[in-house]
Formats: C-alpha cells, sequence, structure tokens
C-alpha cells in the first residue's frame, strides 16, 4: 500500500509534480548534495543510466567529437567545386623564368636601340602632302598628335600656323607688287617666297618639332638661333626699305603720298594691308620665341646640355666615326711608313 496515496479520500495530486514518489525520495534523503558543476550533459552513460551518483566530481572535460566533414562548396550552376591547389615552384623553376625573362628584356632592349640607330624610317613620310600621282613624294613624317606630348602640342600648332602665315604674306607680298607694277618687288618677292618659305620650315620649323618631340636641347638652341634671325628679317620687311623687294610700311605711305584717284589709294590700303601682315608676323614670331625660351628655361636646360647633347650625337653618328677611323688608320700607316724609312737609313 506504500505505493498507492495515503488518502484516497483526498485531493487528487495527478497535477501536483511534487507528489511523485520518485521526487518524494530524493527530498527525503538530506545527505544528498547536488553540485551544478558535477553534472556533465555530454556524459553519454549518464545520459542512459537513470541512477546518478551524487557528490563524485568529473574531472575530465568534455570533448566534443565532430561526426561529419564540411559540406562540400558549390558554384552559381550547382555543380560541385574542385578542390584547387597551388602550384608548387621550386627554386630551379623561379631561376629558370627569371632568366627568360631577362633575355627578353635584353632582346627588346636590343631592338630598341638598333631602331632608334637606324636610318631606314618605318613610318611613311606624310609631308608635304601631294597627290599619289605626282612625281615628288613627300619627304617628312608630321603627326603633331603622335610625336608630340600633350603638353606641347597646342604650342607646336602654333608654329605651324605661323610658318604658313609667313608663306602667305610673302605670297600677297608678289600680288602687292603685281598691283602697283613695280618689278623689283616681283622679282625679289618671288625670289624670297621660293627661298624663305622651305628653308623657314627646313632651319625652325622642324628642329622646334624635333626639340618637342625628344626633349633635344641642342635642336632647341638650333631653332632659337634661326628663329630670331627670322623674326629680325621680318621686322626689316615691315619697315618696308626702298627697292628692298617687300612691301613694308614705307612703301604703302610712299604711295598714299603719291595717289590722286580712287584706284591708287584703294592701292595704297592694299600696300598697307600687306604692311601689317608682315607686321603680325614679327609680332607672332616675338610672341612665341619669347613662350617658348620661357618653356624650355623652366625645364632646367642650358647651353653646356646642348652642347653635351651635341657631341654624343656627333660621335654616334656612322659616318663620323667612320671618317674618324678612316683617318686614324691613315695616321697609323704614315708613321709606320716615317719609322720603317728611318730604321732604313
Amino acid at each position: 500500500m506504500s505505493g498507492f496515496d495515503e488518502n484516497p479520500f483526498g485531493e487528487p495530486t495527478i497535477d501536483n509534480p511534487f507528489a511523485d514518489p520518485a521526487v518524494q525520495q530524493v527530498a527525503r534523503n538530506t545527505n544528498a548534495q547536488i553540485r551544478v558543476e558535477d553534472y556533465n550533459p555530454f556524459d553519454n552513460q549518464q545520459q542512459n543510466q537513470r541512477t546518478m551518483t551524487y557528490g563524485q566530481t568529473n574531472t575530465q572535460p568534455a570533448i566534443m567529437q565532430p561526426t561529419q566533414d564540411p559540406p562540400p562548396a558549390y558554384t552559381r550552376s550547382g555543380q560541385q567545386m574542385q578542390p584547387q591547389t597551388k602550384p608548387v615552384l621550386n627554386t630551379a623553376e623561379l631561376q629558370r623564368r627569371q632568366e627568360e625573362l631577362e633575355r627578353k628584356e635584353e632582346e627588346l632592349a636590343r631592338r630598341e636601340e638598333e631602331m632608334r640607330q637606324s636610318t631606314y624610317n618605318v613610318r611613311r613620310n606624310n609631308w608635304p602632302p601631294l597627290p599619289e600621282q605626282c612625281c615628288f613624294q613627300p619627304c617628312f613624317y608630321q603627326d603633331i598628335q603622335v610625336d608630340i606630348p600633350l603638353e606641347f602640342q597646342k604650342i607646336v600648332r602654333h608654329l605651324y600656323y605661323l610658318w604658313i602665315f609667313h608663306g602667305i604674306v610673302m605670297l600677297l607680298n608678289v600680288l602687292g607688287g603685281i598691283v602697283i607694277i613695280d618689278f623689283t618687288v616681283i622679282g625679289l618677292g618671288i625670289l624670297y617666297m621660293l627661298l624663305f618659305t622651305p628653308f623657314s620650315y627646313l632651319c625652325w620649323f622642324r628642329p622646334a618639332y624635333k626639340a618637342f618631340r625628344s626633349d633635344s636641347s641642342f635642336n632647341f638652341m638650333v631653332f632659337f638661333f634661326i628663329f630670331f634671325f627670322q623674326f629680325v628679317v621680318t621686322v626689316i620687311q615691315t619697315i618696308g626699305i626702298p627697292n628692298s623687294g617687300t612691301i613694308g610700311v614705307i612703301t604703302a605711305l610712299t604711295k598714299f603720298k603719291e595717289s590722286d584717284t580712287a584706284g591708287g589709294i584703294i592701292a595704297a590700303v592694299v600696300l598697307l594691308l600687306i604692311a601689317t601682315g608682315f607686321g603680325c608676323a614679327a609680332a607672332a614670331d616675338l610672341l612665341l620665341i619669347s613662350k617658348i625660351h620661357r618653356m624650355y628655361r623652366s625645364t632646367g636646360a642650358s647651353f653646356a646640355k646642348a652642347q653635351a647633347e651635341f657631341t654624343t650625337e656627333f660621335l654616334r653618328n656612322q659616318h663620323v666615326r667612320s671618317a674618324a677611323s678612316n683617318v686614324a688608320a691613315a695616321a697609323v700607316q704614315s708613321q709606320f711608313n716615317s719609322n720603317t724609312t728611318n730604321n732604313r737609313y
């Protein structure tokens, strides 16, 4: 009867958890002490057994053993990714690759030096722009957007337009001589136009083009010297000295004094416009040479640098080298012949 309720006529104890006989038995055991630190939830044997031994301390730490491998990685398409193994490079492989890179670098440097020293121009000449059927072919390659750095393209274009303007003014000078029927102006004007137009392109525009293209101090010096001479000549043409072959201010004013008719006044106005063209060209010359000289000095260049560059380029020239070797060989041969003659006597 100990397993049944002592009072069958009392209230039912089904909903009372403390009425469980097992709970009451544990409560009666006053000697038993339960400590939280002794409880090991990962001990499978204690979980399986209903009877637990209290008062004993478990000194072994709890260790979880993995039961599954980590899930494999998948791509966006749902395919399983294969593990990538990094190639292991040994010292010999790294040394071989280093030597191969050095060989390629030396080969590129050699080809670049050959192209720099070669006289053959791989780019087709495109200036002056002549038709294919013409008996003459272009002599120079000119492309400002390709050859000239971006910060200098504007100034080089201005130089090119100034050269064109000089040519136009020289042509107008000849036309002005035809208007006033002055054979001296016509003859000398044609001569000036045929000489100054191509030689100004060769002597000061091309040096300036090459100077800005390769930052050459020697070409800058050549440009400054010849372009200053161009400025002086343009000033003289603007003045218009009589019988000099150019129409300047003096020629135009003289025509105004001698003109009594409307036609003479119109001709004098045309001459004054031509003289104004020479004056504008001289002013543009002065403006550009000042601007380019200021840019040149800001780079730290000097005459000594130009002289050293000229010496280097002069000695690097193949024709100069061959001539120097021939002179040296002739000097050695002459010295040998003189020594042989002296020994004979």
